[in-house]
């Protein structure tokens, strides 16, 4: 995998077998398909972009890269050389929307991955139609992806996403625990997963299994320990 000299790491939890998809069975067919049409998915924060978009990295494997936009030190030459990656992933793309010199600098590696055939695959808070950009041109090659909106999770998907993490770090997840987890605490996605993150290392610990009453004591002692 081609890493960037950003301390940017894909995390090991980002693949496809660990992502709940939902409703949206036809993106996911999309990113794991060998087509060559730039794609742009947008979606919510938390409905899984970045991590779609290491999974598709992982899947490619060493002709593949993974590059977020949201770095504010990182400048649009840095985007020089990624063209020749088999795939490319962008995340984060609307945070340099309005930025001329970063349209700019897209705009060049659309053309130049389009000679070379690399595949680019866009994430953003928007579909590109709806981002306020300032050069034409760009504007309109990123109108020209085939754009996929990715629908957050309803509560059986958000279940299902628990069960694939617990499963992927070789956790047993109850359904009677799974339920008091979404019933209780924050609905977001992001959170869930950090908090099942949290109660994984908490029961290595203990050496328990994650009952509703370990839980209920791990999940005590973190919000003491928070400032």
């Amino acid at each position: 995998m081609k890493q960037l000299a950003l301390g940017v790491r894909l995390r090991a939890a980002a693949v496809f077998d660990s992502f709940a998809p939902g409703v949206n069975t036809e993106l996911l067919a999309a990113l794991r398909s060998p087509g060559a049409a730039p794609l742009w998915l947008w979606g919510s924060h938390g409905s899984g972009k970045t991590h779609l978009l290491q999974a598709t990295c992982a899947a490619a494997g060493e002709t593949a890269a993974y590059f977020p936009l949201d770095r504010p030190a990182l400048p649009p030459e840095g985007l020089a050389g990624f063209e020749r990656c088999r795939v490319l992933c962008l995340d984060d793309v609307d945070a340099v929307a309005g930025d001329l010199a970063w349209e700019h600098a897209l705009f060049r590696l659309f053309n130049e991955a389009a000679d070379l055939r690399t595949r680019l695959i866009f994430a953003a808070g928007a579909a590109p139609r709806a981002l306020e950009w300032r050069l034409d041109d760009w504007r309109s090659r990123a109108a020209a992806c085939v754009v996929y909106q990715l629908r957050d999770l309803d509560e059986a998907g958000r279940a299902e996403a628990l069960r694939l993490r617990a499963a992927q770090r070789g956790l047993q997840l109850p359904r009677e625990t799974c339920d008091y987890l979404l019933r209780r605490m924050p609905r977001d996605l992001p959170s869930l997963l950090d908090i099942l993150d949290h109660l994984d290392e908490a029961s290595l610990i203990a050496q328990r299994r994650l009952t509703v009453p370990f839980i209920r004591d791990a999940l005590e002692k973190l919000a003491r320990t928070k400032p």
